[in-house]
């Protein structure tokens, strides 16, 4: 079972930047993926950012939800620990940020998820 926090939501005006951070805790197998999640008031959860990890190799790949490309930047300092940098934000990009961690448990696909963290991009 993993435990995933993520820090550094609030509020902020249009151009702005903020960093949000995800923390995992607990006994962990094999990451397969990380990253990040938005989910916006009567909207669906969306993807916006994701590593994928190679097995047995250091190889990672980062993708984007194209509205954030070019502005938004994960990275992770560990299997324990991710950012999201956040630039030049819109109003738009006003949601609830939830980090996510998909995990092979012994063959046993499973995802983790955070509580959120709220952003909040207007004047």
């Amino acid at each position: 079972q993993l435990h995933l926090v993520e820090s550094g939501g609030g509020s902020v005006q249009p151009g702005g930047s903020l960093r949000l951070s995800c923390e995992v805790s607990g006994n962990i197998y094999t990451i397969l993926k990380m990253g990040w999640y938005r989910q916006a008031p009567g909207k669906q959860r969306e993807e916006v950012a994701m590593i994928t990890l190679s097995r047995g190799t250091v190889y990672t790949e980062s993708t984007y939800a194209e509205s954030v490309k070019g502005r938004f930047a994960i990275s992770r300092d560990s299997q324990r620990k991710m950012h999201l940098q956040m630039n030049s934000l819109k109003p738009e990009d006003t949601a609830k940020y939830y980090c996510n961690v998909r995990m092979d448990r012994l063959g046993v696909y499973q995802d983790y998820w955070g509580q959120g963290t709220q952003v909040t991009v207007s004047t």
